[in-house]
């Protein structure tokens, strides 16, 4: 770093220091707090099950699973592990939905000394051996309508595919509507392990070897601006971290709370919310699969629910809903909402204060670089003020983060109140990406910052405002898609000689990803935009499915490289 910009920043941070602490919440405390002091993932789970015992730690749609059980289920998959000969730093991969045989891995994994890599259940083919074959895992753990896919991308048998069902876990009558099929009884899958034998493996305490704080724990994959997703390699410390950070700061819980999580597990911010701050706090969890407005509406009723996280536009759905006046929401006390389609404003907020004396308010700032939760808003909304300003106020950085604002040509910080690019550092920054021995020059961490990409502001206050994504980024109903992720996946296709992929507004998910396609000179006409987006069906999850428009010419850089801001013209 040049010596102009290292005596800026630092005079930066001194300066800004001192205007964070000024603007700290009373009562809030001034570091994160850790029962159980920085000891591993499982060291926490061992703890709470030897003080909570029989006491629930996990309800899945009116099932309990108590601490003591969690325990000994995840020491029985860790012995699993060991005799199927995985062992410490090697990768097992999870690709489920939401559900406690994911927390059970979670935990087994970690006890074994093994890394986790947790995969979208809503991949398909390509993108799914993607994550297999880059992480190298050498066992599976799948939902059993989805162990056909692995089968199918590994016709050797070189894999380990342990199976199981979402009705394994699930109570013969669910106090809450549960997702249709939920129920099915679990499929006999040829060549596969049923879940309950790798649970009924006798426990080995060797199995389970003494855990570093600095242990990489998890492989978290994020989409990749210039190539295909990148795993980013996070610790047991980072893990700790930021569920300390989420249980003290961003949704304050104890161990008599009751949390509400149906945010994807699989997803860095689902397993801060749906395992981490329930680790670190000894919170009851509430677990769905996924969104809906009925169950968590039942949910909050039936099981005395304190907190949860959801998107604004899934606040908005509950206050709309027809049913609400049907059940007692007053358990809550605090409701955190992340903004993509609708944004927190002063009428939402009044609304649902009116309706569960609770305040809404927007949860942090996060990616997954950094195991995604680096600020705070709690204890910021006096008369409104983090809404009535320019969007998008994301808090004050947790004990630890540090943001700056720098111009992205000079690297020099930009004065409060000016726009810029954001930087971070923070005890939970990845220490790397798999596969890679450190971060080349290249990477987006230089002298300790991740930059980000993303513009914001800080203000004279201290307070990060979030102003843009990543340049490249799209956010399709809350989830992240990459056009060069796409684009890669759509070239694949014989007929496709170049592809460039755009974003188009989209009142419901925020943004549609758009892909126009220049099509090989002996494509023939039997190819069609529709034909093309089957085929996408076929090879993507869901989410990432673009629009096909096909065009004669695409415009090109003088290297070769698609102008997506040309592109715009023709949506």
């Amino acid at each position: 770093m040049d010596a102009s910009v290292l005596a800026d920043r630092t005079a930066y941070l001194a300066d800004l220091t001192k205007r964070i602490r000024a603007s700290w919440p009373e009562g809030m405390p001034l570091e994160p707090e850790y029962p159980f002091g920085q000891v591993s993932v499982p060291d926490y789970l061992r703890a709470w099950a030897d003080r909570k015992g029989d006491e629930v730690a996990i309800d899945f749609y009116g099932r309990p699973l108590s601490w003591k059980d969690l325990n000994t289920s995840s020491d029985a998959f860790a012995s699993f592990l060991a005799e199927k000969g995985v062992g410490a730093g090697d990768r097992v991969a999870v690709f489920l939905p939401n559900c406690p045989q994911f927390s059970i891995a979670f935990f087994g994994i970690l006890k074994r000394g093994a890394i986790l890599v947790p995969v979208n259940p809503m991949v398909k083919g390509r993108e799914l051996a993607h994550y297999l074959e880059d992480s190298g895992a050498r066992l599976v753990l799948a939902l059993d309508t989805l162990s056909g896919l692995v089968k199918e991308i590994d016709p050797e048998n070189r894999l380990t595919v342990v199976t199981t069902a979402l009705s394994d876990f699930l109570p013969e009558e669910p106090s809450y509507p549960v997702p249709a099929g939920a129920l099915n009884p679990a499929m006999d899958v040829p060549g596969t392990i049923p879940f309950a034998t790798a649970l009924a493996t006798p426990v080995h305490a060797g199995a389970m070897p003494e855990l570093a704080w600095d242990q990489i724990a998890a492989i978290n994959y994020t989409g990749g601006t210039t190539g295909l997703p990148k795993g980013c390699l996070h610790t047991h410390g980072d893990m700790i971290y930021t569920g300390a950070c989420a249980a003290t700061y961003c949704l304050p819980a104890g161990e008599n709370d009751v949390i509400l999580s149906y945010l994807p597990q699989f997803w860095i911010a689902g397993e801060v919310a749906g395992i981490l701050l329930p680790i670190v706090s000894g919170c009851r969890l509430v677990l769905l699969t996924r969104w809906d407005a009925q169950a968590v509406l039942a949910a909050i009723d039936r099981s005395g629910v304190t907190g949860m996280g959801t998107l604004t536009d899934g606040a908005v759905e509950i206050m709309d809903h027809p049913d609400v006046g049907k059940y007692d929401l007053t358990s809550l006390r605090d409701t955190v909402v992340t903004s993509f389609v609708k944004i927190l404003n002063p009428e939402y907020r009044a609304r649902w204060k009116a309706l569960t004396g609770a305040v809404l308010r927007e949860s942090s700032f996060g990616m997954t670089e950094t195991n995604t939760l680096d600020t705070f808003t709690t204890g910021l909304q006096a008369d409104d003020a983090d809404i009535l300003g320019e969007p998008l106020f994301v808090g004050l950085p947790c004990p630890g983060a540090e943001f700056i604002i720098i111009d992205p040509d000079t690297g020099l910080t930009m004065p409060y109140g000016e726009p810029g690019e954001i930087l971070v550092r923070t005890p939970s920054l990845m220490k790397g990406y798999w596969g890679e021995r450190g971060l080349n020059a290249d990477g987006p961490i230089h002298d300790g910052w991740l930059h980000t990409g993303d513009t914001g502001v800080i203000d004279e206050r201290g307070g990060l405002y979030f102003r843009g994504r990543r340049k490249e980024m799209l956010k399709v109903n809350g989830m992240s898609v990459f056009p060069t992720e796409l684009e890669i996946s759509i070239a694949r296709h014989p007929s496709v000689a170049v592809c460039g992929v755009i974003g188009r507004p989209d009142e419901q998910k925020g943004q549609v990803p758009v892909a126009f396609v220049q099509l090989e000179q002996d494509a023939g006409e039997a190819l069609t935009e529709e034909s093309l987006r089957a085929w996408c069906r076929e090879n993507m999850a869901t989410y990432k499915v673009p629009e096909i428009r096909f065009i004669a010419k695409m415009p090109l850089t003088d290297t070769g490289k698609v102008k997506r801001n040309a592109l715009v013209d023709h949506l």
